[in-house]
């Protein structure tokens, strides 16, 4: 049988970007934040209870959610989050189940990774074979925030604030690959991990 790995990290740690280096060498890389995007979308199987739940204010002139919104009422209230994470979730589990299921039938020895922001904080790291964590140095991690979501100093450390710290979720790890050198230095640390997972499945 195949190997399902979970890949983690925080906000703008590099995971998504170890993430694309392990779908490039051959794994089948399952991303579960964009499927949570599309359960979210209007034929999604969390749309009607998401949006029940915190009202048409959260919605587009065309119906669609709109997501800077829905984070805006959510991230400052912890009840809210665990609320939307209880709707998005479940169906989340079942397509990334589904996409490796559907993937293992095909590539009875392939590498499935299912990248995911809380893994940890879930729990839900426990239901794959190895954890991979992407990690960097903090003042990195709000470097990189900036300069990619456009967000003020302030609202990525208010985002981190509630974010499981790196070094947190490095204890849960299987592999740790440092995002914080060049790019082509990740790459290979990505590679070794890679090569140690095909050792696993051989």
């Amino acid at each position: 049988m195949g190997l399902h790995v979970g890949l983690t990290g925080g906000l703008a740690s590099g995971k998504s970007f170890v993430g694309s280096v392990l779908a490039e060498l051959g794994c089948f890389l399952i991303r579960a934040d964009e499927l949570g995007h599309e359960v979210m979308t209007p034929s999604g199987e969390a749309y009607d209870a998401v949006v029940l739940e915190f009202g048409s204010e959260i919605l587009n002139p065309d119906r669609t959610i709109d997501r800077r919104r829905l984070g805006g009422l959510v991230f400052s209230d912890p009840s809210r989050l665990d609320r939307l994470n209880a709707l998005v979730h479940p169906p989340v589990r079942a397509r990334v189940a589904a996409l490796a299921e559907g993937f293992f039938r095909q590539h009875p020895d392939g590498i499935a990774v299912t990248e995911a922001a809380i893994l940890v904080e879930t729990g839900s790291y426990r239901n794959y074979a190895r954890l991979i964590v992407a990690v960097c140095r903090p003042e990195q991690q709000i470097e990189r925030a900036m300069a990619r979501d456009g967000l003020s100093r302030q609202e990525v450390l208010d985002r981190l604030a509630r974010q499981m710290s790196l070094q947190e979720k490095a204890k849960y790890a299987d592999y740790i690959v440092d995002t914080a050198g060049p790019k082509e230095q990740t790459r290979e640390r990505t590679r070794a991990v890679y090569e140690s997972l095909r050792e696993l499945v051989r």
